[in-house]
């Protein structure tokens, strides 16, 4: 063999898995991928709130005041400038709601290295599962949870006052109610890594079954406005439901953390 040929040696993993050798992270490297995501994330809000801005016609006669106009609810600006204010204030709320899968991603990026290559392989999946749930919410909140409520506010109350409502108050409670139910809808994904850090058990879920029915129960009379058992009753199943999935979920996370 010549002198100037160079033998490789022949590295293998004797597990026998393509598992990657874990990378540590100074604390300064991991602040300087913090401020890297955090700039990522603002420039995705940024564009989010500058498209929204371009279509805020849109979606303020068209999404957002179509279910006061359904109801017959009067709205009114009471203040100066105030249109202004609320229309920036949509424009934010829409930029988040629209770079909210630039935000999931940016948030498991950063988590990225503390997990092993077989889990760094799903962060895609885990940001488009993460988003759909968030998105989901937001669309039942819009068809089903605003309606109930706008139409209690509208015909609670003597008839002989008139239900005037000031703009600024109305899309506080539209953006209260989208917003909450998104981050409702993200508890399939919570107990999904509850499960897999190991803080969360099937058996427990399933063990507190008919109590976190009650604190449901308790949670929808709550949100719901007035005194109305079937708002209460539509905004309480599919919270069950997906109490159900999460212990779905977890179970199957648990099951294959074993595996």
């Amino acid at each position: 063999m010549p002198d100037n040929e160079l033998i490789k040696p022949d590295i293998q993993d004797t597990n026998g898995d393509d598992e990657e050798p874990e990378v540590e992270m100074s604390f300064l490297e991991h602040l300087e991928e913090l401020r890297w995501r955090i700039i990522y994330t603002l420039i995705g809000l940024v564009a989010g709130t500058v498209l929204c801005w371009v279509f805020i016609d849109y979606i303020m006669d068209v999404v957002l005041l179509a279910p006061a106009h359904r109801t017959g609810l009067h709205l009114q600006n009471l203040k100066p400038f105030g249109q202004l204010f609320v229309y920036m204030q949509v424009a934010i709320v829409g930029g988040i709601i629209i770079s909210i899968p630039n935000i999931f991603y940016q948030l498991w990026k950063f988590i990225a290295p503390a997990l092993r290559y077989s889990e760094r392989k799903y962060v895609l999946l885990i940001v488009i599962y993460t988003s759909l749930c968030f998105l989901i919410g937001i669309v039942f909140a819009y068809f089903v949870m605003l309606p109930l409520s706008l139409n209690v506010a509208a015909q609670f109350g003597s008839k002989q006052i008139e239900n005037n409502i000031a703009i600024d108050e109305y899309l506080s409670i539209v953006i209260s109610i989208i917003l909450a139910a998104g981050i409702v809808f993200e508890l399939p994904m919570v107990s999904f890594f509850l499960s897999k850090l190991g803080i969360l058990k099937p058996s427990f879920m399933r063990k507190y079954r008919r109590h976190a029915i009650v604190i449901i129960m308790i949670a929808a009379a709550i949100l719901t406005p007035g005194t109305d058992p079937v708002s209460q009753i539509i905004l309480a199943v599919p919270l069950v439901l997906l109490y159900e999935i999460s212990i779905l979920i977890s179970k199957l996370s648990v099951k294959k953390k074993l595996d």
